[in-house]
């Protein structure tokens, strides 16, 4: 999988490498609001509701991000994207460790490093990798999202580790400081825009693979426009989908530690468990990023929905640490394919002229359920006493997710021009 089918390394996999590795330390620590949530909320003073609504915000300013990212990639170049995005996340963390007040925490913490945080994010990374593959597109995407999963395995313990002991000002502080010792370099030497002809389907520097060429009538319109895409059924279906991915995914980061603790559990199991959720998918994304490329994409999207779903019912009905982390293991086996299933559809439909700017678009639906769920997740705590309205509710959404997946089109239904849905 890491050689070119010429036998020679493919330059794209080191493309795909550095991606993953930033999408793990923003992914990270976007995953990484619980172990946050009470030590924050107790050192200024908030109540749960409140920094939950914060949070629920920032969801809302990441996902509000997407579309100009993708649409910023296009114009700029990634690399630029990303150099800008250090910057805003360097001064947004600056300003929340001296922030006192709501207000001035929203904007720095809330609005300002998710602005940041988008700009580092797999909406950045995908239309540079959808460039470079295509024989492989699915592999490729799915070994982004490992990116995304270590984050959850890595960031959540650490974070939880690291907060007792420096607490959460110099912890945010750290990250910010590697975070940027890592993009710089990345930025300038890994990330070229300008892809082969012929991208990993090549036998050789001049002729083309003809087993993985598409047949002409399953490519996309070249003069499809992304508002036609935006009209069409397949479009919102993904969108629905990503809607109830951001759904569960920030839910989880944001009020699973904290749910865990209030059904019993210490603050580092509680962490350890929903780490071992991301742990667990690093591996599977091997696994699924081969089928992703040999079975249908939708059956494929629409398992791992369904399979989420009975998770987050899981987690509301462990009661021990065997319990917890059975569920956390089986839960991660399916934690990462949602997005890279979904942005590799959207390539399959509406070709990777159009990938980042819809991908964009979609994402701001992941993220507007994100926002719904973390400001749930408080909320609905406080004034009922139960997690069971927030986790309930999650599960519900994932079936829902999952027949929504099913029924979008195979690849021999494929439309080549975008119809109104």
């Amino acid at each position: 999988m890491s050689t070119s089918p010429s036998g020679r390394w493919y330059f794209g996999w080191n493309i795909v490498a550095a991606s993953a590795i930033l999408t793990l330390l923003t992914v990270g620590l976007r995953m990484s609001i619980g172990p946050f949530f009470l030590p924050i909320a107790e050192d200024l003073g908030f109540s749960r509701s409140m920094l939950a609504s914060i949070v629920a915000v920032g969801m809302l300013f990441y996902g509000i991000g997407m579309p100009f990212v993708g649409q910023m990639v296009n114009s700029w170049g990634t690399r630029n994207v990303l150099l800008l995005g250090t910057v805003l996340i360097m001064g947004s963390v600056l300003w929340a460790v001296n922030a006192q007040g709501p207000i001035s925490f929203l904007l720095s913490f809330g609005i300002l490093l998710s602005l940041g945080l988008s700009f580092i994010s797999p909406v950045a990374f995908t239309p540079i990798i959808a460039r470079w593959f295509t024989r492989q597109r699915g592999a490729a995407l799915f070994f982004l999202s490992t990116g995304s999963m270590a984050g959850i395995a890595l960031a959540t313990p650490a974070m939880g580790y690291s907060i007792p002991v420096w607490g959460w000002r110099d912890t945010l502080i750290g990250y910010a400081v590697v975070l940027t010792l890592v993009t710089v370099p990345l930025a300038m030497w890994i990330m070229r825009e300008g892809a082969p002809e012929g991208t990993d389907t090549l036998t050789k520097p001049e002729q083309k693979s003809t087993k993985a060429a598409a047949p002409a009538a399953a490519l996309p319109n070249p003069a499809l426009k992304a508002s036609d895409a935006i009209r069409s059924r397949p479009f919102w279906q993904v969108v629905l989908g990503l809607f109830a991915c951001g759904y569960s995914m920030n839910l989880l980061g944001a009020h699973a530690v904290p749910m865990l603790i209030d059904h019993g559990f210490d603050s580092l199991v509680a962490s350890f468990g929903i780490g071992l959720i991301g742990f667990a998918a690093i591996f599977s994304t091997i696994v699924l990023g081969r089928m992703s490329d040999r079975l249908p994409r939708r059956n494929l999207l629409a398992f791992i929905y369904l399979i989420r779903g009975l998770g987050f019912f899981g987690l509301l009905l462990v009661t021990t640490h065997i319990e917890l982390y059975t569920v956390a293991i089986i839960g991660g086996i399916v934690w990462a394919g949602s997005i890279a299933l979904s942005s590799a559809i959207l390539a399959d439909i509406y070709g990777v002229r159009l990938v980042g700017v819809l991908y964009g678009w979609t994402y701001l639906g992941h993220q507007v359920g994100g926002m719904l769920s973390s400001w749930l997740g408080g909320w609905a705590y406080e004034t009922f006493g139960t997690h069971w309205i927030a986790f309930g509710s999650t599960g519900v959404l994932l079936f829902i997710a999952a027949w929504v997946s099913v029924r979008l089109p195979l690849p021999g239904q494929y439309i080549a021009q975008a119809r109104p849905a």
